[in-house]
């Protein structure tokens, strides 16, 4: 939550709980003294990358302000089995009913935070960087985003206002009149993109070497390959055209952790990745009661 503030992640906390009904645990209610006190601590129950620390946090205090907490690691700590995450003292029936919410936020961004840095570890030594994308769960973005950067990848536009990202859609919407990716097409949409929004930077999307030819000659910030094999990839980066690293390429489109690392070997400058934020299993974290 380094760049995410505490206000801003207060509804996303409330409404869990409310899914939940935290403040109607009929359980603990019926079984559990309401002067109780326990100290409980969460633990890692696997290894990966701590994430969405301080979001735990936030969900027991948001419940019971009066709970006292204290963290032991930060985002992007590297954690193991038995690694002491957060540790909570006050009501029990207050840290009971926060329990299963808070340990949803923290094994989720926790999860993606692991994969990523999976991926980050595959293209070491590359000038590739791991990007991510808009596949994220709804409402969630900010704080998924944050994962991906304590796991050491970086985040590509944060939603439709940030960057202009021309897609094949786009120019098959533009005008039934063209060819997508036509030679007078492609340049008068970039021109005027970059006219329209000057501040924006302006990249395109293209699936095969002649669209990237086309796109590469309009002069765009960055070029998406998307889906183009290897072979094709290679291809667009060792392309003659002068001023061709002026221009960002960027794949997309069916990485994994087994191709990862041959795609940054080609020369790209990024690798953008939905299964990051999409895909990616939540780390087994657990609430023990300690005292």
């Amino acid at each position: 939550m380094a760049d995410v503030t505490a206000r801003a992640v207060l509804p996303i906390i409330r409404h869990a709980l409310a899914e939940d009904r935290a403040r109607h645990d009929v359980t603990s209610r019926a079984i559990i003294p309401a002067n109780q006190r326990i100290t409980a601590r969460i633990i890692a129950k696997s290894s990966g990358i701590a994430a969405g620390v301080k979001m735990a946090m936030l969900t027991f205090k948001t419940l019971d302000p009066s709970l006292r907490c204290r963290l032991h690691v930060r985002s992007g700590a590297k954690i193991s089995p038995g690694t002491p995450i957060l540790t909570i003292e006050g009501r029990a029936r207050s840290i009971f009913a926060a329990e299963r919410v808070a340990l949803n936020f923290l094994g989720h961004l926790s999860g993606i935070a692991t994969l990523t840095q999976a991926y980050v570890q595959r293209v070491r030594g590359t000038r590739a960087k791991i990007f991510d994308t808009r596949k994220t769960t709804p409402g969630l973005r900010a704080l998924e985003k944050c994962a991906v950067r304590a796991g050491g990848g970086s985040s590509h536009r944060s939603d439709l206002a940030e960057a202009i990202l021309i897609k094949t859609n786009h120019l098959r919407a533009h005008s039934t009149q063209h060819t997508a990716h036509s030679e007078s097409l492609v340049p008068l949409l970039v021109a005027t993109a970059k006219r329209v929004r000057p501040r924006r930077s302006v990249e395109i999307e293209v699936t095969n070497l002649r669209e990237f030819q086309v796109a590469l000659h309009a002069r765009p910030d960055a070029i998406l390959l998307d889906n183009m094999s290897l072979k094709e990839i290679r291809a667009a980066v060792r392309s003659p055209v002068s001023g061709l690293r002026s221009v960002l390429l960027e794949v997309s489109g069916g990485v994994t952790l087994a191709n990862v690392r041959a795609i940054a070997k080609t020369g790209v400058d990024r690798i953008s990745i939905g299964r990051l934020t999409h895909s990616a299993t939540s780390l087994d974290m657990s609430l023990r009661v300690i005292q």
